[in-house]
């Protein structure tokens, strides 16, 4: 399985990105999905997960501002980044919930600077 993500690139403070990861398989309809985060000289994070079942949970920094979505037929997950802070920088990646290791792919740059 190969996850692909991608939508990444410099936005403003208080502007907005589309994430978009794209799976080889078709383990987005029967996994839980999740977007994860890395920060320069900080540990990944889980910044937002949607189960199987479709229900969302966020991280407390990102609540209210981001909204992790599917698309099944899609194979692909995606993540609404709104409100972007200087903060939200980050390389960020998706993967099943918990994490498989295999499944990491290279990520997308996310920066937010004036």
């Amino acid at each position: 399985v190969q996850l692909q993500a991608c939508g990444g690139g410099l936005v403003q403070p208080g502007g907005s990105l589309r994430l978009s990861c794209a799976a080889s398989g078709s383990i987005v309809s029967i996994k839980d999905m999740g977007w994860y985060r890395q920060a320069p000289g900080k540990q990944r994070e889980l910044a937002a997960v949607i189960t199987r079942g479709g229900i969302t949970t966020y991280a407390t920094s990102v609540k209210g501002r981001f909204t992790i979505s599917r698309d099944n037929a899609k194979n692909t997950v995606y993540l609404q980044m709104n409100s972007l802070k200087p903060e939200d920088t980050a390389v960020y990646y998706c993967n099943t919930v918990p994490a498989i290791y295999s499944y990491w792919g290279q990520g997308t740059q996310v920066t937010v600077s004036s």
